[in-house]
């Protein structure tokens, strides 16, 4: 994971921001302003310093080296370091919550990392941003894609292992809540491009993505991507947007509390 990470993180913030609304949600879920929040699995530190800006007092941690350079070098009025999340180097109680931001499917045991965010939780929330494999499913990169966006699905935890798993160390479920992709969010994430199909075309939006960058396999996204392009310009990309809605949301918080 580090390797991945690494390699991730040299060209991650060329497409890679902080979403103003994914940025709100995050905040009226934690609620303790001016607490300590732990922001785990933080890469280079965008979310984190846009919680920071928000009133939080923030510390960031993630596995990868490069990632955590380049958020130092974002800023230094940020305590950044370099863990695995099964062993954080924090004592018990030291935080009033903590976000984990599209990063719980690369953890190699949801138990044991859940276990230690909750160790190092004094009374507060554990606030995650994820996708489940349903949603997942219903990608209209599918459509394109079959084989990459199908792994992605299988690598991603499900709603009730998540919250089991929650509930199994000591958590109490607040909430689950759906977060619908806009066509004005700034974050490239996987499915930023629902509404703008001509982004996966651009090989700096792919190489921010870990589903492209760990996933596809290069014949599968040069394939992909010219049927695309085809599609883009006959105008039949419409019917595929169309033939992929979803009730189910694009992404989706939850969130739980240490009491």
């Amino acid at each position: 994971m580090e390797i991945l990470y690494d390699n991730i993180g040299k060209s991650y913030d060329i497409t890679r921001k902080a979403d103003p609304e994914i940025t709100r949600r995050l905040k009226g879920h934690l609620q303790f302003y001016g607490e300590p929040i732990l922001d785990i699995a933080c890469g280079t530190g965008n979310y984190t310093i846009a919680l920071k800006n928000s009133g939080f007092n923030m510390t960031g941690v993630d596995v990868s080296k490069e990632m955590i350079n380049k958020a130092k070098e974002k800023t230094r009025e940020i305590a950044w370091d370099i863990a695995d999340v099964k062993r954080l180097p924090y004592s018990n109680n030291t935080f009033k919550g903590t976000t984990c931001i599209l990063s719980i499917h690369h953890f190699d045991n949801l138990l044991e990392s859940f276990k230690e965010i909750f160790r190092v939780i004094d009374k507060g929330r554990f606030v995650i941003f994820t996708s489940s494999p349903e949603q997942i499913e219903r990608y209209w990169l599918k459509e394109y894609f079959p084989k990459a966006i199908e792994d992605s699905a299988k690598q991603m935890p499900s709603v009730s292992l998540v919250t089991d798993t929650l509930r199994q160390v000591g958590f109490t479920i607040i909430g689950i809540e759906t977060f619908l992709i806009q066509p004005d969010l700034q974050d490239f994430l996987l499915y930023s491009g629902k509404y703008e199909p001509e982004i996966y075309l651009d090989e700096n939006v792919r190489s921010g993505i870990s589903t492209f960058a760990n996933l596809a396999a290069r014949e599968e996204v040069e394939k992909g991507c010219n049927k695309l392009r085809q599609d883009i310009s006959n105008g039949l990309i419409r019917n595929v947007l169309e033939k992929y809605s979803s009730y189910l949301g694009d992404y989706l918080f939850v969130i739980a509390e240490k009491k």
